[in-house]
């Protein structure tokens, strides 16, 4: 795919993004169009978002379980990029007006305290460069029609992310067991689903490093201070106005997020 066509499509997702609408699935138009191809639009998309301020803060790992990947028709995850304007903290109510068809997923956030540059990163290499690990939800919003997506489409559309919401409980992953920790996701109240760390690549470690050593063959280094979001170990949960969801991370604490029509976070 010619560079022309690259920045043609990372600007309609940019502006299908600003504009809270979607755009026909881009393998649908392209056919023949490649991972590497996906990968470069998604650099697109993201460079005209830093060029509106925003400041990349860190990565996001997405199609980690097998039941995903079988569906997507894959055999490893996918990436994005967090910036500046997808944080938000635990107890912030996230107003849906700001986001198109969203759904929420629950899992492990890693913040790094020193850099970590692949090949050969392995999981305890990323439990070293650990400085604390949170739950968190990400809000995965797709800018593609009706969420028919094929990886291609996903990975173009900066691995499908809207927002993240990091809980204020800091873990210890040297201490805390976080391939055998538990997850319980709550909706309204009522028990949703029932996850485990493992249910990752093995455990989020392992897609962290997964994710370091993919990175390290591009020559793009996870930096001191980034926050990595490792994979979902929950269901995917669409949300509509008056949604509270609470996930609790066995040993670690929760993190509880809001959703709402027109409200300020």
């Amino acid at each position: 795919m010619n560079d022309e066509t690259i920045q043609k499509y990372g600007d309609e997702l940019y502006v299908a993004w600003l504009e809270r609408r979607t755009v026909a699935p881009l393998l649908e138009r392209e056919p023949d169009i490649t991972l590497a191809d996906a990968y470069r639009i998604q650099s697109r998309y993201i460079e005209r978002r830093v060029g509106a301020g925003e400041t990349v803060v860190g990565k996001k790992i997405g199609v980690t379980s097998k039941a995903v990947q079988d569906f997507l028709g894959v055999f490893q995850p996918d990436f994005g990029q967090l910036t500046s304007g997808m944080v938000h903290e635990e107890g912030d109510t996230i107003d849906l007006g700001t986001l198109i068809q969203p759904k929420a997923e629950a899992e492990l956030a890693f913040v790094l305290k020193a850099d970590l540059q692949g090949p050969g990163v392995t999981a305890m290499d990323v439990i070293r460069a650990t400085d604390y690990v949170v739950p968190c939800f990400e809000i995965v919003d797709s800018r593609i029609t009706d969420w028919k997506i094929k990886i291609q489409d996903t990975v173009a559309d900066n691995a499908s992310c809207g927002v993240y919401v990091l809980g204020k409980t800091r873990g210890d992953p040297r201490k805390l067991d976080i391939t055998l920790a538990g997850m319980v996701l709550e909706k309204n109240g009522e028990l949703h689903s029932t996850g485990v760390g493992a249910a990752v690549q093995g455990s989020p470690a392992n897609a962290v490093a997964w994710l370091a050593n993919t990175l390290g063959e591009l020559g793009i280094p996870f930096r001191a201070g980034e926050v990595i979001l490792s994979g979902s170990q929950s269901a995917l949960v669409p949300v509509v106005d008056g949604d509270e969801l609470v996930c609790t991370v066995g040993g670690l604490g929760s993190c509880r997020v809001k959703f709402s029509v027109g409200s300020a976070a």
